[in-house]
């Protein structure tokens, strides 16, 4: 399967277990793996064929906007199941990386889901 990969989309989101943890936006890095046929889009060189990632990464921060949420796992979920349900992709796997750990370089969650 082919495949279109957005690598570390920089987001400032209110997310934390504790409501001290979600007072000030957190910095979080989110890659995407959109998996699709891009066939066509390659024969034909049109736009229409293809996923328009400017598209994905505007929807990922006007997703990521709305609500403090509490766990990356959820993050991710929403992200890919967001993707799946506009028909962005047949599959999808989301990493999402938060800096919340003393002693390391980052925390991250990664999941695959597919239509």
């Amino acid at each position: 399967m082919d495949s279109i990969t957005i690598k570390d989309l920089e987001v400032q989101m209110h997310i934390g277990v504790t409501a001290t943890e979600r007072e000030r936006p957190q910095r979080l890095l989110i890659s995407l793996m959109l998996e699709r046929d891009l066939g066509e889009a390659g024969r034909t060189d049109m736009e229409s064929a293809t996923t328009a990632y400017d598209a994905v990464i505007d929807m990922v921060k006007q997703l990521l906007a709305h609500r403090p949420r509490k766990l990356i796992e959820a993050v991710a979920n929403e992200i890919a199941e967001t993707i799946l349900s506009k028909r962005l992709a047949v599959a999808v796997t989301v990493e999402v990386k938060k800096f919340c750990m003393p002693n390391t370089q980052y925390v991250s969650v990664t999941i695959r889901r597919t239509q």
